[in-house]
């Protein structure tokens, strides 16, 4: 049976059924491919390595399971990429525990061109995704793609490269190709699909669950010749693809933050124990010698927002509002009328919330109408 995306005859299959089977992860798939030379050797030599290991009764994925899967991909117009294929990702052949298989939406030829990585925050700060917005437009402009892992804050501006360039971006799922996380993503995963890449080593269908994300993030940085890390807690995922790159070889950058916004504890922390310090495009150009650009010609106004990801504009919750307001404000000073941009909320509407978190002690004014967090 074929893929019907362009891998044919049953090497995929044997391939696919063998990473399908209990207990072989990807670590295992590569060890017994070098020791029986094929996936049908190893799939036929299968069970008596279990009996040897005490697993009696042990039995490979069958034919059936693969073929279903096989057939929700092809529906979708998924494609199957197997480790050692021409198509398959450059960029992860030489990592041990390198996928074995790939379902790849959108266009494949977006996972061998040249690739920066840029992860941060869920609760970004209006400072955190302007940064993004910057990078992700300079590093489009300098021709690299930018690979994320399509959850929301900092991971979301960064895939914005999907409808701003021909440089394009590959989002990689922690669950199934198809199973978007987090919902209110999916205009922009449509997007990605349709002008970029979004890939995964999941079947079709599976919800990602919490020991997906670490193993998703392996592959972010090794897409990639860089990790840039925008606004992180102390302890995130995002410091995970950041140790992820360095064991990979890649290179590991930060952008730094006022030391008393949580949100940047883990960026400051990584600097502190050598990634670079990034303050824009060109110093991530430099670090992988590429050619400089006109950093001061990239428009730092906010991009349009996909409507489904768009912040209602008849707020009612006020508890909300302020909850939005706090999330993108920090100790770092944010000027009121960009922070209208950034909620999409008018003055009348915003004015109240703001004196009334004044009054509260929550955030303070500054000269110049300019805005922070207090505490």
């Amino acid at each position: 049976m074929a893929d019907g995306q362009g891998v044919q005859g049953s090497a995929a299959m044997e391939a696919l059924r063998l990473i399908r089977s209990r207990r072989v992860g990807a670590v295992t798939w590569h060890r017994l491919l070098g020791e029986h030379g094929s996936a049908r050797a190893a799939l036929a030599a299968l069970p008596g390595v279990a009996r040897a290991a005490g697993v009696e009764g042990y039995e490979t994925c069958p034919p059936g399971v693969v073929e279903a899967e096989m057939r929700q991909a092809t529906k979708l117009g998924a494609r199957l990429l197997v480790h050692g294929a021409p198509d398959y990702p450059r960029a992860l052949m030489d990592l041990p525990d390198a996928p074995p298989i790939l379902w790849a939406l959108g266009d494949p030829g977006f996972l061998n061109r040249p690739a920066v990585a840029m992860v941060g925050a869920r609760n970004a700060s209006s400072l955190g995704l302007r940064m993004a917005r910057r990078l992700r437009l300079g590093l489009a402009g300098a021709g690299f793609t930018v690979v994320s892992g399509l959850a929301r804050g900092i991971d979301a501006e960064a895939h914005a490269a999907a409808v701003d360039g021909a440089a394009g971006t590959v989002a990689v799922m922690a669950g199934g190709v198809d199973v978007i996380y987090p919902p209110e993503n999916a205009g922009l995963a449509a997007e990605i699909a349709a002008k970029g890449c979004r890939i995964s080593e999941h079947p079709p269908g599976l919800e990602p669950q919490a020991r997906h994300f670490p193993l998703r993030n392996r592959l972010v940085s090794g897409l990639s010749r860089a990790v840039i890390v925008v606004e992180a807690a102390a302890k995130s995922g995002s410091l995970i693809t950041a140790r992820a790159a360095l064991d990979q070889g890649r290179e590991g950058m930060a952008v730094p933050g006022h030391p008393f916004d949580a949100r940047a504890a883990g960026c400051n922390m990584l600097i502190r124990d050598g990634a670079l310090l990034i303050r824009g495009t060109n110093d991530v150009l430099e670090a992988l010698g590429a050619p400089v650009v006109a950093e001061d010609s990239l428009l730092d106004e906010p991009r349009p927002v996909p409507a489904a990801a768009r912040t209602p504009r008849a707020l009612k919750d006020t508890a909300l509002l302020h909850s939005m307001i706090l999330s993108r404000l920090g100790p770092s000073p944010l000027a009121e009328d960009q922070l209208l941009r950034d909620l999409e909320v008018t003055s009348a509407e915003l004015a109240p919330e703001l004196l009334s978190l004044e009054l509260d002690g929550r955030i303070a004014r500054q000269p110049g109408g300019l805005l922070a967090r207090v505490g």
